[in-house]
């Protein structure tokens, strides 16, 4: 297991969210913390501390003032912290050249690549010839639904009909380098991890898969490298010490390491 940090950037700002209350009709979400710091702070702060694989994420719908505020905060932790972070949101086969440019070491995708609520396997092809497998990432975060879970795109609004599986994560991991999977029912909510996902990532030992959400204590980040025996990576936001959580960096480091 490996820590993965985030910086999650909303209306040009780097914040912490309840990810389920994002409303692209109303531009708004819930905030559980705002930062008075840019992007490329906490950037410089991951590579002080050595801490790569990270995620940017832009949480603002593309082609409104918002995101581009957004994507110049993603360019300055880029420019600060090259081949260190990777950047997702409203990216696809035309503009992920532009972020590894920057210096982001990969791009993560969704909603380019599950559109219309299929995998569009001609698009998914055309990024690994564009970007090159090993600069992809594909974002299968999701949202349980009638006992099942399904990935969920833009900004976690849209179901898709893709059930997420350890068959699918198989059959997906030619096309990329990582998964990153938000539980996006319990991500921001600081009330403990989604054991159910848990489980089924734990049945996966392909390529590496990082896990986001419900994180709240200790005992939270202890229980998932317990049920997943250390082979999933993990992602803490709200619960964070640096975004204004109770949990402090440096014990989830060495918690991580020792145990």
């Amino acid at each position: 297991m490996k820590f993965r940090p985030c910086i999650d950037i909303h209306d040009g700002a780097v914040k912490q969210i309840v990810g389920s209350s994002l409303d692209d009709k109303t531009d708004s979400a819930k905030e559980n913390f705002v930062a008075t710091h840019d992007a490329g702070y906490y950037a410089a702060m991951y590579k002080e501390k050595q801490l790569n694989g990270g995620h940017v994420i832009m949480l603002n719908a593309k082609g409104t003032p918002e995101y581009e505020a957004s994507r110049q905060q993603a360019l300055l932790a880029l420019h600060t912290y090259p081949n260190g972070l990777m950047v997702g949101g409203g990216l696809d086969d035309r503009n992920v050249s532009e972020f590894l440019d920057a210096g982001a070491s990969h791009g993560i995708f969704t909603s380019f690549v599950f559109f219309d609520g299929q995998i569009q396997m001609e698009r998914l092809k055309r990024l690994v010839s564009v970007a090159g497998r090993e600069h992809i990432v594909l974002d299968l975060s999701c949202k349980n639904r009638d006992g099942d879970y399904y990935v969920v795109t833009d900004r976690w609004q849209k179901f898709t009909e893709q059930k997420l599986s350890v068959d699918l994560l198989r059959y997906l991991e030619d096309y990329c380098d990582e998964y990153l999977i938000h539980a996006a029912d319990v991500e921001g909510k600081r009330a403990g991890a989604d054991e159910r996902l848990l489980s089924i990532l734990a049945d996966y030992d392909g390529i590496p898969v990082t896990y986001a959400g419900g994180v709240g204590s200790y005992d939270d980040l202890r229980e998932i490298k317990r049920l997943t025996d250390g082979r999933i990576d993990v992602t803490i936001g709200s619960a964070l010490d640096i975004f204004g959580g109770t949990l402090e960096l440096e014990k989830i480091l060495s918690i991580i390491e020792k145990g």
